[in-house]
């Protein structure tokens, strides 16, 4: 149809792709892959028959297929549907599973239908990020929550409890991202750091502290740009300072965080700020 987009995308830190289809009528016949597929609708309805069970899925719900998984599905409101879907290869599954038992697996879920799903929000916003083709580690952090949770709670594989937190190792974590807010951090720079594993790193940190380490950096990054908007550093050059990607990131997430825009703060300090000794 024309009215059709369809958009492709390959993200190489996760190693995952990334569909999103728009304004689609086309019904596809019984067939399977060789890979994951965890997609959720955001416009229309459509029948699913998967692996002889029959199914209507609408806007919010989330559609798991393992690999070898049969379905087809069409159409049956006579309107077009938008979905998001990522693909995972069986290896990349692997090892995320990995990160996450600490057991080599492959697993297999027992639900192809989640029916409104809550995770359906973290879904949408780790697709976005591959679209929009982020680097930050929010997007291995959003990744491995994900793995996570439909493991735990859709999947054949059994989580172990968790252990005792690493109290020494979180320490070591929030100091360096305070010493280092300003540069690019990874997971995988904190995994080698702690020596812990990136999905143990991420739960234990998470428990422990309350937010996530992304979360954390950001919180740290955001209190520092404040310090800078209080002296009368313009907005661009304080997310420059304190490591945000672009403007538009740091304005969201200051304005998410404090409740005004940074040029909204800064305003506040305006009459307050002393001017710089002139250089004779």
């Amino acid at each position: 149809m024309a009215n059709e987009v369809r958009t492709v995308c390959f993200d190489p830190g996760l190693r995952i792709e990334a569909y999103r289809f728009e304004g689609i009528m086309q019904k596809f016949p019984n067939h399977f892959h060789d890979y994951y597929v965890i997609s959720f609708i955001e416009k229309g309805q459509r029948y699913l028959l998967c692996n002889n069970q029959e199914y209507i899925i609408n806007a919010g719900d989330i559609v798991i297929f393992n690999p070898r998984d049969t379905h087809t599905c069409e159409q049956v409101d006579g309107k077009t549907f938008d979905y998001r879907c990522i693909n995972i290869l069986p290896e990349i599954m692997e090892k995320a599973v990995c990160e996450v038992t600490g057991k080599v697996h492959l697993p297999r879920f027992t639900q192809n239908v989640l029916y409104r799903s809550e995770l359906a929000a973290c879904l949408r916003e780790l697709h976005l990020m591959i679209l929009e083709e982020v680097t930050e580690f929010k997007k291995e952090e959003l990744f491995m929550f994900l793995i996570e949770q439909l493991l735990g709670e859709y999947s054949d594989t059994v989580l172990s409890a968790v252990s005792q937190e690493p109290s020494l190792e979180i320490r070591t974590v929030c100091n360096y991202i305070e010493s280092n807010y300003a540069k690019p951090i990874t997971l995988d720079d904190l995994s080698a750091l702690t020596g812990l594993r990136k999905y143990h790193l991420l739960r234990s940190f998470t428990r422990k502290i309350g937010i996530s380490p992304y979360s954390y950096l950001e919180t740290v990054r955001i209190g520092n740009a404040k310090k800078l908007l209080e002296k009368g550093i313009p907005p661009i050059e304080a997310a420059f300072r304190t490591g945000f990607s672009d403007q538009s990131h740091f304005t969201n997430f200051f304005k998410k965080l404090i409740g005004l825009t940074p040029k909204q703060y800064m305003k506040i300090f305006e009459g307050y700020i002393e001017p710089e000794a002139e250089i004779n």
